[in-house]
């Protein structure tokens, strides 16, 4: 098993440290295929059900919410939120079970983590810190790390031509 030393600047302070490069990318394959089939499930069981609707969720949220006015005014957005809600929650969910276009994925799939945190305040269960915001993170954890390259499209897209001549899409992938 092979290990290497990283070293870095966190918070002002140098870091470093020992980690093994198996498990790691054991573990960010791992999490990718799992943060994909949670959007995947969520978003293709909102796809299938004719009825489903972001309506009761944009008018439930919480009084006790600040911008519980700003999501009961984006209901009458419900025709447009609705299709994006299910069609985006599958899309990042695909991409990034093949892994492909994983950071732009993974950065869309962050936002509507966000949305999702900041509509359930106050939280059931939590102070600060619930699951969307978790979720938001392993996102950015997946994206940075350039996860869809392991056993993923992103490296064989990042083969193509396209992206060869034009590196700056690699912002993209990963």
């Amino acid at each position: 098993m092979s290990s290497k030393s990283a070293t870095s600047k966190l918070f002002g302070h140098d870091v470093e440290f020992t980690y093994s490069e198996t498990w790691i990318a054991y573990a960010l394959f791992a999490l990718r295929l799992m943060m994909g089939w949670v959007f995947f499930y969520a978003g293709i069981v909102k796809v299938i059900d004719p009825n489903w609707s972001a309506r009761p969720f944009l008018l439930n949220v919480d009084p006790a919410n600040p911008l519980v006015d700003m999501w009961a005014a984006m209901a009458d957005w419900v025709w447009l939120l609705t299709p994006l809600n299910q069609v985006g929650l599958t899309l990042v969910g695909i991409a990034l079970l093949l892994g492909a276009f994983t950071r732009l994925s993974a950065f869309f799939g962050a936002m509507m983590m966000l949305f999702y945190w900041a509509s359930a305040y106050p939280f059931a269960d939590a102070i600060f810190i619930d699951f969307h915001l978790i979720y938001a993170f392993l996102l950015f954890a997946l994206g940075a790390a350039g996860a869809g390259r392991i056993l993923g499209l992103d490296q064989w897209i990042e083969e193509l031509d396209i992206i060869k001549n034009n590196p700056k899409l690699t912002v993209l992938l990963g």
